[in-house]
């Protein structure tokens, strides 16, 4: 059978993250929702996505599919009834579509046809951008046990301080010298070929991923996960970090989401917290205002390819748009768009032949390319999201 993964409906709530990628490669957990559903279905998948990512996101369809809406986080229940889907069948909850059979001839406009078959156990899906951090600790969870299921774990080291060890799993190629790992509260990840330095502090839900390092003295809380070749410092609570992104330094980061080849210079800290203790607002690029969150704590919001100076601040609720560079004293606007180059003194437009510069460079410290598929998608990105940069 042939599997596709669909954006669906929850794609703009999704951006700032779905400009440079399907909603399927979203990382959630230890694995993005691609790997996840690859790893249940025992098959590759394609996508049905924008149509400017294509290039680098192709569809594969065959005279048999079926189509999976990729908001959903799969589980065994869950795969084993879109496995047994037959032609004219849907997987439905709540009357919202989670999986169909579809054919190469067939125009699905509704559903009204189909023998809709109503998945009644607890799934989860994202929404919206902070369900990523604060369903995190659940999507590590389940990660873990499928990940882990009948493997055991590296050698931890005597000089590692562990608590509930047995729900610490370390892959090959781990280095880790002195610190503590406390697994009570949720599992411990740790990829391969990681780096944990000295002197570190890890609370799970907790995952780091392959050729990923903390910094010296990092403090890592609960519900947390970096992905793959970052580095991290500081204090980090209840974040996600995509991949490929670097906080090497000193300060704060929570309840926050950071997309792929980003950079927080030494010292940036978010609040995640109103003084006043209100329900956090964020940028919905659904709306074009700002939406309610019900959350009493969201941090910072940042797209791929952004960074941000020295010592820069970032208010409670604040979305960074793709391709930013953030700048200045004091506290940065809650909403910054997408090539904004500047701060609290001002943006100018951050014109894209610096831009190509910039990621050209970036990548090829982790050996890849700027190329043009990675170009495409930045320059529709650029254009689609003009009419924000009113500077």
């Amino acid at each position: 059978m042939n599997y596709i993964l669909f954006d669906g409906e929850v794609r703009e709530t999704l951006l700032p993250f779905t400009y440079t990628r399907p909603v399927a490669d979203i990382r959630i957990g230890i694995l993005t929702i691609r790997e996840k559903w690859e790893r249940y279905l025992g098959y590759s998948t394609s996508t049905l996505t924008e149509e400017y990512l294509e290039l680098k996101f192709p569809m594969v369809e065959m005279e048999q599919n079926i189509m999976i809406n990729a908001s959903y986080l799969p589980t065994d229940a869950l795969v084993e009834v879109v496995k047994g889907l037959k032609e004219n069948e849907a997987v439905v909850q709540n009357n919202a579509i989670i999986a169909f059979f579809a054919t190469d001839s067939q125009e699905v406009e509704n559903f009204d046809t189909y023998n809709q078959i109503e998945f009644e156990q607890e799934v989860l899906q994202i929404k919206n951008t902070w369900d990523i951090f604060s369903k995190n600790a659940e999507a590590i969870q389940l990660d873990f046990d499928l990940i882990t299921e009948g493997r055991d774990s590296e050698t931890i080291p005597d000089s590692i301080h562990c608590f509930n060890k047995e729900n610490i799993f370390i892959e090959e190629g781990v280095e880790l010298t002195v610190g503590s790992l406390n697994a009570i509260d949720g599992p411990i990840y740790i990829g391969k070929n990681a780096v944990v330095m000295e002197g570190c502090n890890v609370r799970g839900p907790f995952s780091l991923g392959e050729n990923s390092a903390l910094k010296m003295g990092a403090k890592i809380y609960q519900a947390t996960t970096i992905g793959p070749n970052c580095t991290v410092g500081g204090e980090v609570k209840n974040s996600v970090i995509f991949g490929y992104s670097n906080k090497g330094h000193e300060g704060y980061l929570g309840n926050s989401v950071i997309g792929e080849w980003c950079n927080l210079g030494a010292d940036t800290n978010n609040s995640n917290l109103k003084n006043n203790y209100a329900e956090v607002k964020l940028w919905s690029y659904e709306t074009e205002r700002f939406a309610k969150t019900g959350l009493q704590f969201c941090g910072l919001m940042m797209g791929d390819h952004s960074k941000c100076g020295i010592n820069t601040m970032f208010n409670t609720g604040t979305v960074v748009g793709v391709s930013t560079n953030i700048f200045g004293a004091g506290f940065q606007r809650n909403f910054i768009p997408s090539f904004a180059w500047g701060g609290t003194k001002g943006f100018s437009v951050y014109q894209m032949n610096k831009v190509k510069e910039v990621a050209t460079a970036v990548m090829e410290r982790k050996q890849l390319d700027f190329d043009e598929k990675e170009e495409t998608i930045l320059q529709q990105v650029f254009d689609d999201t003009t009419k924000y940069r009113n500077f």
